[in-house]
């Protein structure tokens, strides 16, 4: 608030307002204006408000005219009149906005390659949103350090609903392997729902003579430092899993990184890396055509789709599991009315046939948890892969 210069009982009250809510803006305040006159017409004090709007912003001017003591009291009341109102206006404007979400293409990253899990779940829930909003949504791969780049980018974006990212469960392993990361899991990013699981599994060429992890694990010993692994990148589940195996199995397996697991298969199909552990869903289709053996399933129990391929306790080693994860989340600040409106419609999807059918046949399980519970799941989640990473003495050379 600050004096005009050579009028002190001129007063300016600044503030901004889209172009849309104006007119309503100038309605109001005649109409408080004239309720204003109404209750003071016996009194010596007049009152005016002259609204001016720039680009955008609008200023109030208040002009007293002062014939009595009373008029610096009348013309605050006057003041908050119009503030509760305008509060009420603008509220009831964001509530329509929220109600009309959404009105333009939604935006959905995914931080891997196109054909893994974590896009084809973006697309398939792409295509369904579309569908019944009847508004583009899109799939952006932005790829690049183990998927940071794509959250990073979606936890920097106007939280407004219209950028997303499919995250995965290297959100709750990152953050014990990088001093410096450049979001934060937890205060940056908005849970919407948990979209599908699925377990690591290792597997090999069908040449590698080794039929099972045992004979694996000989075979390393045997010739140390010479077997390789491939994985999708610094950080990522595929990269965790194989250092936390080499730690329970005390082999030395060198590692080779990928930008995403369908980077890497051809290398290992060709035989120029001997192993990968990847989430079960991209390696399936190989392993049914007899391209690749499945030695073991990182999980606590076996998967459906690969029923014959023991667990990490069945093929003699205890202490972790890797189940790969992939959840839909939004920036942080996301108004709770539009993450309620993808929540809904994501487990909606997800509890179709078949959509779980089509799911359960690449090696992915449905969830489709709340956002609260997905929140707590990233909580509970980030202490416990610590403990595991410590405990390994794993650790990232950039």
């Amino acid at each position: 608030m600050s004096a005009i210069e050579g009028r002190p009982h001129v007063r300016r009250h600044e503030g901004t307002i889209s172009r849309k809510n104006s007119r309503a803006l100038l309605s109001m305040i005649r109409t408080i204006q004239f309720q204003h006159s109404g209750k003071r017409k016996n009194t010596s004090v007049n009152i005016l408000l002259h609204p001016v709007f720039v680009k955008g912003s609008f200023a109030l001017v208040t002009d007293s005219i002062l014939q009595r003591d009373g008029a610096r009291k009348a013309e605050m009341k006057l003041i908050c009149a119009f503030f509760a109102a305008l509060t009420a206006l603008l509220g009831s404007h964001d509530g329509f906005a929220q109600s009309a979400y959404p009105d333009k293409a939604i935006r959905i990253l995914v931080g891997f390659p196109p054909g893994g899990p974590p896009d084809i779940a973006a697309r398939l829930l792409a295509d369904k949103f579309a569908e019944a909003w009847g508004k583009p949504v899109l799939v952006e791969n932005a790829t690049g350090a183990g998927g940071n780049v794509a959250v990073d980018r979606a936890a920097k974006a106007a939280p407004d609903g219209y950028t997303l990212v499919m995250a995965s469960s290297a959100i709750t392993i990152n953050p014990s392997l990088y001093e410096k990361l450049p979001y934060d899991p937890v205060k940056d990013l908005a849970p919407i729902s948990l979209v599908v699981f699925t377990p690591s599994v290792l597997v090999v060429r069908s040449d590698v003579p080794a039929k099972n992890v045992q004979e694996l694990v000989a075979l390393a010993r045997a010739h140390p430092g010479k077997l390789t692994y491939g994985h999708a990148g610094v950080g990522t589940p595929s990269h965790l899993s194989a250092e936390l195996f080499k730690s329970v199995a005390g082999v030395n397996i060198q590692p080779v990184p990928y930008r995403g697991i369908p980077s890497l298969l051809p290398d290992l199909l060709a035989g120029r890396v001997t192993m990968t552990l990847p989430n079960m869903s991209v390696v399936l289709p190989l392993v049914r055509e007899g391209k690749l053996r499945a030695l073991m399933a990182m999980a606590p129990a076996r998967p459906a789709a690969l029923p014959d391929v023991p667990t990490l306790a069945e093929a003699g080693f205890t202490g972790f599991d890797t189940t790969v994860w992939f959840g839909l989340m939004a920036p942080s600040g996301t108004p709770q009315p539009i993450i309620d409106k993808l929540y809904s419609e994501t487990a909606r999807v997800l509890a179709q046939n078949d959509v779980r059918k089509h799911l359960q046949n690449l090696g992915m399980e449905t969830v489709a948890n709340t956002p609260s519970e997905f929140a707590a799941m990233i909580k509970s989640e980030i202490p416990q892969w610590a403990k595991l990473i410590k405990d390994a003495g794993i650790s990232v050379n950039e």
